[in-house]
């Protein structure tokens, strides 16, 4: 399993086409010894995704009828060497919709992962952005190791169906053993296909990517919006890059005090926090809730479905089960949106039945396979990304000891979160710090934009990161809601915090705390 839950974007998109459906290479892309920021960007109309980015359909015109363009941009596969070999970063754009003096630049968008193509996921909730484009060209990319930017390859499709249906909560030795070993081959699959880019797929690659961008996009400063995963990207740009950050909003705030281990524990308590929400809003509901009497009963009817399904999986999508381990990971899924609330109480209603199709799909949603059975790239990157980033390596026997203090956190979620940590113990990279470095003094006023009910980036890890960029920098705004992310809940007070700060540099008050 990966060892964290991923940001909303991507799974979102794909959750949405699968629910529908129910109801790169690395290479030596350039000559060397030429100069990165002299290159010019060859606009073009945008194919379809690859399978890496998720497939699907090129993405329609903007109903204004703007079309999205793609772009590949030539930057350094290793930084230390800038004017060596190369890969190539994918791009998309929406052109302004607002009149020429009136443009800003460019916002950069990173959807958050890490491992989500911001290729597909920028078109899929580009209407949500309307306002922005009213300044701003919309751009995204996929970063370094995933999608068409040198997408790092693991598994095949048949063999990652197998990994994500095994035991990833193993109970005794002969389970943790088969778990580990698993793991350990997934880890071999990515060396051995993709071993020359492994070492370069560090956030702080990825950053300086970025400030590449900025300059062959032609902005003096950078406008960055990013989600999730993409905060902790945009504060390891604005440490490195201070003087170069423009208008900067942060979105579903990950901590970046926290090692591996206690993002997590984190993690546990933050789903475990929108379960009981999920739970409590069902029963207080006009009607009758369908799976539980109580939010405590709709609890332990989730609980003891994993547990029987630990015994004895049920059909799911033919011909695959739904295991406990699907289940859990659909059931994770369905909570980084409070829109897909209702497809989890079905899912549960039908799971009840001895029917696990609506939480495979949830499932299959988290982990990037599509309705033809092809997998993105999602997980490949994720575990690559975090495992060149995060310094602590975790065995069987140090998770074995934590596991109380996961269990404590979350009944449903501690084990699923806690069994994740040795996703990177045979990784064959070692990771860069123990956890990333935002201090950025010097820098623009970036907003900072917490969630009080996120699941996957809790609350508090907002309120640190504006502590750790530093003082001056970092301006905390509070939504009170459910789901990953604010923004794109629509909630009017967010908007106009972050519209306000990105068209027009008004910086809102800090503290301001929206309903």
């Amino acid at each position: 399993m990966p060892n964290r839950p991923r940001a909303r974007a991507a799974a979102l998109t794909a959750t949405a086409v699968l629910l529908a459906a129910l109801t790169g290479a690395c290479g030596d892309d350039a000559a060397q010894g030429e100069d990165p920021t002299a290159q010019k960007l060859d606009w073009q109309d945008c194919p379809a995704p690859s399978p890496a980015e998720g497939g699907g359909e090129a993405p329609s015109p903007l109903p204004d009828g703007t079309k999205w363009q793609c772009a590949t941009l030539k930057a350094p596969l290793d930084w230390d060497t800038p004017r060596g070999d190369t890969i190539g970063i994918a791009l998309i754009r929406a052109k302004t919709s607002g009149p020429a003096d009136r443009r800003i630049g460019s916002l950069i968008f990173n959807f958050g992962g890490p491992g989500g193509s911001g290729v597909t996921t920028l078109p899929a909730f580009g209407t949500d952005y309307d306002t922005l484009r009213t300044r701003y060209d919309l751009v995204s990319f996929d970063p370094r190791g995933v999608g068409r930017s040198a997408g790092v390859r693991c598994e095949n499709d048949q063999q990652l169906d197998a990994y994500f249906q095994q035991d990833a909560t193993p109970d005794d030795a002969a389970e943790r053993a088969a778990y580990a070993g698993n793991v350990k081959n997934f880890n071999a699959a990515c060396e051995r296909n993709s071993g020359r880019v492994l070492p370069h797929v560090r956030t702080t690659d990825a950053a300086r990517d970025m400030d590449l961008m900025r300059q062959v996009l032609g902005d003096a400063k950078l406008s960055y919006f990013g989600i999730s995963y993409g905060t902790e990207l945009g504060g390891v740009y604005a440490h490195l890059f201070p003087k170069n950050v423009g208008r900067a909003v942060f979105d579903a705030v990950v901590d970046p005090t926290q090692n591996a281990e206690q993002g997590s524990l984190g993690q546990a308590k933050g789903f475990q926090l929108a379960l009981d929400n999920f739970a409590a809003n069902c029963v207080s509901q006009t009607e009758d809730c369908p799976i539980g009497d109580s939010a405590q009963d709709v609890k332990n009817r989730i609980t003891k479905l994993l547990n029987d399904l630990d015994r004895k999986p049920i059909p799911g999508i033919f011909p695959r089960e739904l295991t406990q381990t699907a289940a859990t990971s659909g059931i994770a899924q369905s909570l980084y949106s409070q829109d897909f609330w209702p497809y989890l109480t079905e899912g549960l209603e039908q799971a009840y039945d001895g029917d696990g199709q609506i939480l495979m799909v949830l499932s299959d949603s988290m982990n990037g396979r599509s309705p033809n059975g092809e997998y993105s790239n999602l997980t490949a990157a994720n575990v690559s990304i975090n495992c060149a980033d995060d310094k602590p390596r975790y065995d069987t026997a140090y998770v074995q000891r934590k596991l109380p203090e996961f269990r404590a956190a979350s009944p449903v979620f501690g084990d699923y979160l806690a069994w994740g940590m040795i996703s990177c113990t045979d990784w064959a990279v070692p990771g860069a710090a123990d956890h990333p470095d935002v201090s950025a003094p010097g820098s623009a006023p970036i907003v900072v934009v917490g969630n009080t009910g996120d699941p996957a980036t809790p609350y508090e890890g907002a309120r640190k990161m504006v502590t750790a960029l530093g003082d001056g920098v970092g301006v905390e705004v509070t939504y009170k809601g459910q789901g990953h992310g604010a923004y794109d809940s629509g909630n009017p007070c967010v908007r106009t915090a972050v519209d306000g700060y990105l068209l027009n540099g008004r910086v809102p008050a800090a503290g301001t705390v929206c309903g």
